[in-house]
């Protein structure tokens, strides 16, 4: 066993005195000269993300890769008091990720692929964090609190990098779903254990049923939390319809839930997620017009993509090269430990998934490993460790090179792996019928618009029935062609690869429509409870038998 030592002149060369764009030095500058080189900072950081983006699609490079790696370029060009403060993190900036993510996920797609994603952000994350404490503990002969806190926050998956990796390369949307909802809970599943290991520190004991207890009331209090705000909220979007409006009303959940959770004692990242998915699958339902969901979701994407270009830049600006070095035998060790870890906990916790729900094949299993790329929340959580935690800036030492050699090494490895493990192969087939389905949605899509145009007395009749009839036409020839194809013969069928033509994701869906038919006819006591399960029964096995999409 050995110690991490490092020198007050190290420690201090690795972290700057002043976090995230404030803090500036107010000797020598009144507060416009203060305001006016902080303006000039962000506008040498947008433009070296401009930069960065054209250059990543040129070489075909991870975009937040190369953020990080820009920051370290430009870091000894802009003032050190530039770097990143966990409490911005935390309550900005995680809950404009979280919110995004969460309105951009389908509840019906979350809900088919929910066995795994609560392995994998449940036991998963504890088991995990367990797994790396453990090596952490005795490679670096660090105390239990501390090698629990740095298990914890090394457990922590970033999935920005995966998903960036999924739109370059194609690949089966279950799997898509499963990295998405792992992400979205896991957040909030790591940072309710790193506040009960803090409690730990600060009490010096807590039983194991305490612990259960405070894990269950922040969980399911956030929970509450976020379902009473989120449906708050979508009374006020049908009654507000005007996308300028909306846009403020879904900044003021986002932050307002995690505020709120973090006063009542829950947890202000499960309140954020349930909110981000009561908004995005019923407040901006089929009642919001489409001008509207079109500018909201515009606006959530550019915020979530200004959000994390600035964090992986000042991920880069805040490291240090050569404190790196000197620290790196502690880094590779805390890889090579949340590694393991890792792996523990998703190759044996997935291998049983078959007993009760559709097994994930073992390809998918190698990018969920792989994938578990660490990123700003990991930072902001090692920066949030208080001074009485022994040897804290070491262990802000071990993340922060845990992070890039993370984002460097993994980032760039991971579209080679997903190419070369070839999980989605589209046949001539496939490409025909998808440009065919969106040619055929589109023009429903349209003339939907119209009838709410037509019912709001934008248009008058005749125009409507002009343009209505115009989309009517490409609607016929988008059936016809469909029926076409799904009329061939099956001997011309299996030629295309079966798999790839069953359409398994709208039956799905439609299932799952029955089986939410049945639970609602048994709630209100419609149906009996034994014919209920049994058909619930049958439609799972169904379900069980359809290919993964």
């Amino acid at each position: 066993m050995y110690g991490i030592v490092f020198s007050e002149k190290v420690v201090l060369s690795y972290f700057p005195q002043h976090f995230i764009l404030a803090s500036l030095n107010s000797t020598g500058q009144g507060h416009q000269g203060r305001f006016a080189e902080l303006v000039i900072v962000l506008i040498v950081l947008l433009l070296v993300a401009t930069g960065v983006a054209l250059l990543s699609r040129q070489f075909r490079l991870p975009y937040v890769t190369g953020l990080v790696l820009a920051g370290l370029a430009i870091a000894e060009f802009l003032p050190r008091r530039v770097g990143l403060d966990s409490s911005l993190i935390l309550n900005l900036f995680l809950p404009i990720l979280l919110f995004e993510s969460a309105i951009n996920t389908d509840i019906s797609r979350l809900r088919s692929t929910i066995k795994p994603i609560l392995l994998l952000a449940g036991p998963g994350v504890a088991i995990a964090a367990g797994v790396t404490s453990l090596l952490l503990k005795l490679g670096l002969g660090l105390g239990w609190i501390p090698a629990l806190l740095i298990g914890t926050i090394l457990a922590i998956t970033d999935t920005v990098s995966v998903i960036a990796v999924f739109k370059e390369v194609s690949v089966p949307s279950r799997l898509s779903t499963i990295v998405e909802g792992e992400s979205l809970f896991n957040d909030g599943v790591a940072l309710v254990l790193f506040s009960l290991i803090l409690k730990v520190h600060s009490t010096g004991s807590i039983t194991f049923l305490e612990g259960l207890q405070d894990l269950f009331v922040v969980i399911v209090g956030g929970s509450l939390v976020g379902l009473a705000l989120g449906y708050l909220s979508v009374g006020l979007f049908v009654r507000l319809d005007d996308p300028l409006s909306s846009i403020l009303l879904t900044v003021a959940v986002a932050l307002g839930t995690f505020q709120i959770g973090q006063v009542v004692g829950v947890s202000g990242v499960v309140a954020v997620v349930v909110a981000g998915l009561i908004v995005g699958n019923f407040g901006l339902s089929g009642s919001v017009s489409a001008s509207s969901r079109i500018t909201l979701f515009s606006f959530w994407e550019y915020a979530g993509f200004g959000v994390n270009t600035f964090i992986f830049l000042l991920i880069g600006i805040e490291i240090d090269l050569i404190t790196l070095w000197q620290t790196l035998p502690g880094v590779l060790l805390a890889i090579l430990a949340y590694q393991v870890g890792r792996f523990v906990s998703v190759y044996p916790l997935l291998a049983g998934v078959h007993l009760f729900d559709r097994p994930v094949p073992l390809r998918w299993q190698h990018v969920l490993f792989l994938g578990n790329i660490k990123g700003s929340l990991s930072m902001a959580l090692a920066f949030s460790l208080p001074s009485t935690i022994p040897g804290r800036e070491s262990l802000i030492a071990l993340v922060f090179g845990s992070v890039l050699l993370s984002l460097v090494g993994q980032g760039l490895s991971l579209p080679w792996l997903v190419r070369r493990l070839q999980l989605v192969r589209f046949s001539e087939f496939r490409q025909q019928t998808e440009e065919l389905q969106a040619q055929l949605m589109t023009a429903k899509a349209a003339q939907d618009e119209l009838d709410s145009l037509l019912k709001a007395g934008v248009l008058p009749k005749s125009v409507y029935e002009e343009m209505r009839s115009s989309y009517q036409v490409k609607v016929a020839a988008a059936e016809k062609a469909l029926r076409d194809l799904y009329n061939r013969r099956p001997e011309e069928l299996a030629a295309t690869n079966k798999d790839l033509i069953k359409f398994d994701a709208i039956r799905r869906r439609l299932l799952l429509a029955e089986k939410g038919a049945l639970n609602e006819a048994l709630r209100k006591r419609i149906l009996s409870e034994e014919i209920v399960q049994s058909r619930i029964q049958t439609i799972d096995e169904q379900l069980l038998k359809l290919e993964d999409d």
